[in-house]
């Protein structure tokens, strides 16, 4: 069980560190980041942004979460809920909070991701390792 809640606590980190990243570039305004000033200043800009930073964080969690996971969990199920379902997540609060706008056929493609990955996470089995 306790591999099932660091899948769930991977993908959890994983889309709250896509969308710090997506707050952290919004930080940079209409000019965004500029590699033209050279690469150095794109990474000072980069590590000023505490935002960016803790997404990066996020993503290291989500690593460590997602190997430990692994470690038990078949790749053929873990992937598809990692996926799918920071997937879901992600549009959800983009379309709530980032006020992008999700057509009905979108929102049917949503449902159809979310019922893909409860087919193969319902027989997620955590197997035995010698």
């Amino acid at each position: 069980m306790r591999y099932v809640i660091a899948l769930a606590a991977a993908l959890l980190l994983n889309a709250m560190a896509n969308l710090m990243m997506k707050f952290g570039v919004r930080r940079f305004g209409q000019t965004g980041l500029d590699p033209q000033e050279g690469y150095m200043s794109l990474v000072s800009e980069v590590l000023r942004n505490w935002v960016l930073l803790g997404g990066l964080l996020l993503f290291a969690g989500n690593v460590v979460l997602y190997t430990y996971a692994l470690h038990r969990i078949k790749i053929s199920a873990a992937y598809p809920v990692m996926v799918g379902g920071g997937f879901a997540i992600i549009a959800v609060v983009a379309w709530k909070i980032l006020d992008e706008h999700l057509s009905p056929g979108q929102w049917v493609g949503v449902g159809l991701v979310l019922a893909g990955v409860y087919l193969i996470a319902r027989e997620m089995i955590v197997t035995q390792v010698p």
